[in-house]
């Protein structure tokens, strides 16, 4: 160092001082600066992040990741910052989403409730609903009285029989005939109609082109409905002569219902009744003959209506 020339003043000179020789043997020789298109010279790619020495004025701009982050603001709400230019969309609220769920479900239980009472209004007036003096009420309140007798003495006769062919034939007309009187009660409770007639019996078949036993109007006792005696003979019988006398008995019943079915099938206005009444008439007589040939078999004849 030379004398009376200071640290920097010796730190510049070696600066622009040429460097060794390259491998080559070429001098070495300082590059000229590089300059953009205006000509101003543009900064070095090289330059460091570190404060050169001396320098105190430059200010560390790198960030702090190791302390916690910035505690939020509790003056800013859950919509955003109120001068917040950014374009961005406001965060949601809290309370938005269980509102709209609530507010769902409410609608729903209103659009449901909604439409039962507009069903509920429709029933009123339903054309299907018959009136307490239809055929299809009519038809039901009697039949249920007339296939109950059946059932009575079927069930006497398979408790009491001692011919397996005549037990097992009891019982399917017990099975099937207590099935349709519980289909019959179900729409006559439907219906708001009383479970059994009240003034006698086949009333609703008192048309000006149906004329029932001779007579117009209600009657006291129905066709092939055995009576108290005969129900009494009936539990007083054993063996054999209880047979005969519960093929009798019930192939009357069967003969005596028949013109009840026919018209309930013909005039009566609720589909299902009609299907039902149609169904009893076919089983019904091809149960008869059935009763019929067994009665032959074991000795027996028909009883008049």
């Amino acid at each position: 160092m030379a004398r009376g020339q200071g640290p920097a003043e010796t730190a510049g000179r070696q600066a622009v001082e040429p460097g060794p020789a390259r491998p080559d043997g070429a001098a070495s020789r300082s590059e000229p600066p590089v300059t953009d298109a205006t000509g101003d010279r543009a900064e070095s790619a090289r330059e460091t992040s570190t404060t050169p020495p001396g320098r105190t004025d430059v200010p560390d701009l790198t960030p702090d990741h190791d302390g916690p982050p910035p505690p939020d603001d509790p003056e800013r709400d859950d919509y955003g910052d109120p001068g917040d230019d950014s374009g961005e969309w406001p965060r949601e609220a809290r309370w938005v989403r269980p509102f709209l769920v609530v507010a769902g479900v409410v609608g729903l239980l209103l659009l449901g409730a909604a439409g039962g009472l507009l069903i509920g209004l429709a029933g009123r007036d339903d054309p299907t609903v018959p009136g307490i003096d239809s055929v299809d009420v009519g038809f039901a309140q009697d039949m249920t009285v007339h296939h109950q007798q059946a059932v009575e003495m079927a069930a006497w006769e398979r408790d009491h029989s001692t011919d397996p062919v005549l037990r097992q034939l009891a019982s399917d007309i017990e099975t099937t005939q207590n099935s349709q009187v519980g289909r019959m009660q179900g729409w006559l409770e439907l219906w708001n109609a009383p479970a059994l007639p009240i003034g006698g019996h086949m009333a609703w078949m008192s048309g000006p082109t149906h004329d029932h036993a001779g007579g117009a109007g209600a009657v006291a006792t129905m066709p092939g409905m055995a009576s108290s005696a005969d129900l009494a003979a009936l539990r007083a019988a054993t063996g054999p002569q209880l047979d005969v006398l519960f093929l009798q008995l019930m192939l009357r019943h069967h003969e005596g219902g028949a013109a009840m079915l026919e018209y309930g099938s013909q005039h009566a206005a609720v589909p299902q009744l009609r299907n039902l009444a149609r169904q009893m008439l076919s089983s019904q007589t091809s149960e008869s003959d059935y009763l019929r040939r067994l009665l032959v078999e074991r000795g027996g004849q028909p009883l008049p209506l």
